[in-house]
C-alpha cells in the first residue's frame, strides 16, 4: 500500500463536506470559509510514541486522543471547530492499525462536526501532528491574559485520573480492575470540553486547558494576566474522582495539581457570575468546581483546610525540565 492509497483508503471520505469547508483533502491546500465576522482560532499539538502515549495503546483510542487534545485547545478559547489537518509518521503502513486509528479519529471528529481537510504521511517513528481550526466571534475568545484580581477560579470535571493510570502502568500504584479501566479511559480517551467553552463565552474572563497539570496551566494564565492566585487544597480534592481519592489525599492532591493529561478546563470568572457559571456547567453537562481565587499579588499559593499556606506538591509537567 503506497502513500496515496493509504490516504485514499483510510482518510479520504466520500461524503459531503461542511458548507464552510468547500475544499478538503485532494488538493495542495484546503479551503475554509469561516462565518462572516468570525475570527479563526488555530492550534497545533504533536503526540510522540513513548512520550505522549504508550506503544501498547489501542489505535482507536490513539485516534480519539490525537484529535481530542487539539479540540481541547479550541474549548479553552470558546471556539467552535471547523476542520483539522493530520501529519502522520508511521514505521510501516499497517492496514489493520490504520483502520482502527481512523475509526477512533473520525468518531470524535463527527461528534463535533470537525472535518479532516488535509495533512501528510511519511515513514518514520510513530508521530502524530494535528492542527485544528475553529471560529469565534471577535471579543468573545477566552484568552489567558484576561484574568482579574477577585475572579473565582474553576476547574471542570475531575483531575488527576490520567496521572493515576500512568502510575499504574509504571507499577507504582495498584488498582482493582474496574478502577483501572475507568482511569485508563480518562487517560486514553479524554473528553474535550467544547460545550462548556462555548457556554462560558461572555461569562468567564480567562481559560486554559489542563494538559500539564492544574498548577502549571493556571500559572500560564497568571503570567499572561499579571496576577497571582490562591488555591484551596480541600476544594482541589473535591475535583478528584473517588478512584483517585481512594489512593490517599496526599497522592490525590499531587496528581490533581501536577499530573496533567486530563484536558479539563481551568477558567476564571467574576463572583457576580457564579449563577451563570453554574448554568453553563448544566448546559454543557459537566461538573465544575470552584477551587480558589485570583489575587493581585503575583504568586501562586496553596492553602490547607485551616487556611495555612502549604508547599505545592511537586511541579507541573515540562518536556524540557
Amino acid at each position: 500500500m503506497g502513500e496515496f492509497e493509504l490516504i485514499r483508503r483510510h482518510f479520504q471520505r466520500q461524503r459531503p463536506a461542511r458548507a464552510d469547508v468547500p475544499l478538503g483533502i485532494g488538493d495542495d491546500c484546503a479551503l475554509l470559509s469561516p462565518a462572516p465576522g468570525q475570527q479563526l482560532a488555530v492550534s497545533t499539538d504533536m503526540l510522540v510514541e513513548g512520550r505522549h502515549f504508550l506503544s501498547t495503546v489501542n489505535p482507536a483510542a490513539l485516534g480519539h486522543k490525537a484529535l481530542a487534545v487539539n479540540l481541547s485547545d479550541l474549548a479553552a478559547m470558546g471556539a467552535e471547530p471547523l476542520g483539522f489537518t493530520l501529519a502522520l509518521a508511521l514505521p510501516q503502513a499497517d492496514d489493520a492499525w490504520l483502520a482502527s486509528f481512523a475509526q477512533g479519529l473520525f468518531a470524535l471528529a463527527d461528534t463535533h462536526g470537525c472535518e479532516l481537510v488535509g495533512g501528510d504521511t511519511t515513514r518514520g517513528p510513530l508521530n502524530l501532528c494535528l492542527t485544528v481550526t475553529g471560529q469565534v466571534p471577535p471579543g468573545l475568545a477566552l484568552r489567558r491574559a484576561a484574568a482579574l484580581a477577585g475572579d473565582d477560579i474553576y476547574v471542570s470535571g475531575t483531575l488527576g485520573d490520567a496521572r493515576l493510570a500512568l502510575e499504574v502502568f509504571r507499577g507504582g500504584v495498584a488498582l482493582d480492575a474496574a478502577a483501572f479501566t475507568r482511569v485508563r479511559e480518562r487517560m486514553e480517551r479524554p473528553t474535550p470540553r467544547l460545550a462548556l467553552g462555548l457556554a462560558l463565552r461572555g461569562v468567564a474572563h480567562a481559560a486554559a486547558d489542563i494538559s500539564d497539570g492544574l498548577s502549571g496551566d493556571l500559572a500560564h494564565i497568571l503570567a499572561a494576566s499579571g496576577v497571582g492566585a490562591t488555591l484551596h487544597a480541600p476544594a482541589v480534592l473535591q475535583a478528584t474522582s473517588d478512584d483517585l481519592r481512594g489512593t490517599g489525599d496526599a497522592r490525590a492532591l499531587e496528581y490533581a495539581l501536577t499530573g496533567g493529561d486530563d484536558y479539563e478546563l481551568v477558567f476564571t470568572a467574576p463572583g457576580t457570575q457564579r449563577d451563570a457559571v453554574a448554568q453553563a456547567a448544566i448546559q454543557a453537562g459537566v461538573n465544575v468546581t470552584r477551587v480558589g481565587q485570583i489575587d493581585a499579588a503575583a504568586s501562586l499559593r496553596l492553602l490547607d483546610a485551616q487556611g495555612r499556606e502549604q508547599a505545592m506538591p511537586g511541579r507541573a509537567f515540562d518536556h524540557f525540565a
